[in-house]
């Protein structure tokens, strides 16, 4: 929603435009989306997810805590620019908190949201482990 697009643009820290700005996040959207349906994982998590994922991000470099903080920032607007049932928001914090572990077991709506971002890593110019995508869709994606 335009409310919410108002508030990341008001908290992120980081250059709108940078590597993990908004361009980022469209990308990871429609990764994530395609996923989800291809997958069978929910779209309302995966489109939050892209959106929260790297909002709480301090730099563009290692940032370790930065998952844990988007996890926490959208318990607290969930009722007001989130709207998730609890199982969704459970599935949200989970893709948030955990998403630059490299790890590839979880819920299959999670699997997407992990998938969904590391498609997009060769923004970074690095590229693309099949070893490390959860699902068999994004592994056929690269």
């Amino acid at each position: 929603t335009q409310e919410f697009i108002q508030f990341a643009r008001g908290h992120f820290e980081l250059d709108w435009a940078g590597i993990h700005g908004a361009a980022h996040w469209a990308r990871v959207r429609r990764n994530g989306l395609e996923l989800a349906a291809r997958e069978g994982g929910n779209p309302r998590v995966v489109e939050y997810f892209a959106f929260t994922h790297d909002l709480c991000r301090h730099d563009d470099f290692m940032d370790a805590g930065h998952g844990r903080r988007a996890a926490k920032l959208a318990r607290k607007l969930n009722g007001r620019l989130i709207h998730l049932n609890d199982s969704e928001i459970e599935l949200l914090t989970a893709a948030c908190s955990h998403h630059s572990k490299g790890f590839t077991k979880a819920d299959i709506t999670v699997q997407c949201c992990w998938d969904a971002d590391r498609l997009d890593l060769t923004r970074l110019g690095i590229a693309i482990d099949p070893r490390r995508l959860c699902t068999h869709t994004a592994r056929k994606m690269i």
